[in-house]
């Protein structure tokens, strides 16, 4: 069978991390993270202002498991012109669906502060961007691939089994 690529999609703060570890966890699978990829860099001294290292060991790694037959849950904020192009190739590889981490913006502006404060690894990311005035923009991926939004204000809407449900469908 296909293994599946399930992408977790969102804006900061939108509790995308979280829920993919615990779709991974319910799938069966391992979830993928571009922020832990580039907090790991980080943590070995390896600096990346651009994140193309970042982004480029995202997709090896992705791409790595799916030539394997391994069904991933791969993270990030998956905005539509960066991250399409590469995952539009990967449509060969594997089932793809999309779940969109929809939130409150004061929430996850809260999300991102409490972040900054209190986990060492985040000063790797560009948070700052999100708290001193507008978000910037961020365009969703659009993929012609089964989508799901999940509403991550308080708790999950769909709760967490449709979700792991919606993740695992063939």
């Amino acid at each position: 069978m296909t293994p599946a690529l399930v992408v977790i999609s969102g804006r900061p703060g939108a509790g995308k991390t979280t829920l993919a570890h615990a779709v991974a966890r319910g799938a069966g699978c391992p979830a993928i993270c571009r922020d832990e990829i580039r907090e790991g860099m980080a943590h070995a001294g390896t600096s990346d202002p651009t994140m193309m290292r970042t982004f480029e060991t995202f997709f090896a790694t992705v791409e790595l498991l799916l030539r394997a037959g391994v069904t991933v849950v791969a993270e990030a904020a998956f905005q539509d012109k960066l991250w399409r192009p590469r995952l539009e190739p990967l449509a060969g590889l594997a089932r793809i669906r999309v779940v969109r981490c929809d939130v409150d913006p004061a929430v996850a502006r809260d999300r991102i502060e409490r972040r900054r404060r209190t986990e060492a690894a985040r000063a790797a990311h560009g948070d700052r961007a999100w708290l001193d005035g507008p978000p910037p923009e961020w365009t969703p991926i659009a993929l012609d691939v089964p989508a799901l939004v999940v509403d991550t204000t308080d708790g999950y809407s769909p709760a967490l089994p449709e979700i792991i449900a919606f993740a695992r469908a063939d």
